[in-house]
């Protein structure tokens, strides 16, 4: 039997067999709804589909849960975002190239505007005007080194902004970027981000270790988890710095680790040394894309700041990717455990989880809160803890 079975641990018994006290605050209780992993998301948020680098010369097809979109750029090298879909015959207009400012279809050339509008057929007769159409346009961004798109209604896009990213343009700050591609459904991965216990996961490319959560702070917007942890990093000399390259070279020490969930985005901060970003795509119930973006601070060396902003502009961009391996490393491994948690989902939807990470029920109920804001949902939490 599992030990996920009720028979086997349930939430008024110890592990050892024996009686637990009712308000034993180390037990979970465990109810049996299930639908946070079918849980939508609310469209009236900037989420980011590419990198900047990934968008050049020919059009870049992507899907924001479930909506098809386009990015591509005109002769200006501006940003566009549309519905990969034509409506002429409903092939994605991604498969096309980009003719000049315009979006041309693979399948018969009809090409399309910034603003979505037909503007050119080339089998059009004499007699013929041009199909009233019009390819969806989204509102689209270029920020931080990523592409941003706003897939809910138009007008709200400028009453929010995009998850601010300072430090990728800060001089002292080193970034690593990291793509990850979830075969599962997004709240799964932004319960892996904030729950830091599961350090135990990562022996070989560890970060932390002994994360104990001190407070939770919630809101109708985000959830902040306070932890206190033992951080293999101290980059306060010169020389500290090959601690990124070099496993030997590191040891514990204690340090504050600070975790938020911005819906639809998530960010950390481990000590002074170092600030960490989660920007998400879901795609649809089983599938999420993302990012994750490290930044190694270099402000402990004020000496720095009197070199010339092009050599220190050269060093950061030469160091861009510096802590690759660790990054990669920790995607990896989390990304497969998430595909079980999927996996063992979909085969056994009605089994029931047992939690003790308190963060995990505020990030539910924030996802529910964002999907359904009148607060009229019948669903119940997933991780409820007693």
């Amino acid at each position: 039997m599992s030990a996920m079975d009720p028979a086997v641990f349930s939430p008024d018994s110890k592990r050892d067999g024996t009686s637990a006290p009712k308000n034993d605050p180390t037990l979970s209780q465990v109810t049996s709804s299930h639908n946070i992993r079918r849980q939508g998301i609310n469209l009236n948020h900037w989420y980011v589909l590419a990198r900047s680098f990934e968008v050049q010369a020919q059009p870049l097809g992507l899907t924001l849960w479930h909506q098809p979109i386009v990015l591509f750029r005109d002769t200006q090298g501006h940003i566009h975002a549309l519905e990969d879909c034509c409506p002429h015959r409903l092939v994605r207009m991604s498969h096309g190239i980009v003719a000049g400012d315009q979006l041309e279809c693979a399948y018969h050339g009809w090409r399309f505007d910034a603003t979505g509008r037909c503007s050119w057929v080339p089998h059009l007769a004499e007699h013929q005007k041009l199909p009233t159409c019009r390819l969806r346009r989204y509102p689209v961004r270029e920020q931080d080194g990523f592409i941003w798109v706003f897939p809910g209604e138009p007008a709200l896009a400028e009453q929010c902004s995009p998850l601010g990213m300072p430090e990728w343009e800060d001089l002292n700050y080193i970034a690593t970027v990291s793509s990850i591609d979830c075969p599962g459904h997004f709240s799964y991965l932004i319960e892996n981000l904030m729950d830091m216990h599961h350090g135990h996961l990562h022996q070989e490319f560890q970060a932390w270790a002994e994360a104990t959560l001190e407070s939770l702070e919630e809101s109708s917007t985000r959830v902040d988890a306070h932890y206190q942890a033992q951080s293999y990093y101290r980059i306060d000399r010169m020389w500290s710095v090959a601690q990124l390259f070099i496993p030997a070279l590191r040891q514990l020490h204690p340090e504050p680790l600070d975790v938020s969930y911005v819906y639809p985005h998530w960010m950390a901060t481990l000590g002074q040394d170092f600030k960490i970003y989660c920007l998400f795509c879901p795609v649809h119930e089983t599938q999420t894309r993302g990012y994750l973006i490290h930044f190694t601070s270099l402000n402990r060396f004020p000496e720095l700041l009197y070199l010339p902003k092009w050599f220190r502009r050269f060093l950061k961009n030469r160091l861009f990717g510096a802590a690759q391996h660790l990054l990669d490393g920790l995607v990896k491994q989390d990304v497969q455990m998430i595909r079980d948690e999927q996996q063992a989902y979909l085969q056994h939807p009605e089994r029931r989880i047992y939690e003790l990470n308190r963060a995990l029920v505020s990030v539910q109920r924030l996802i529910r809160t964002q999907v359904n804001p009148s607060g009229e949902s019948t669903i119940s939490s997933e991780v409820n803890l007693q």
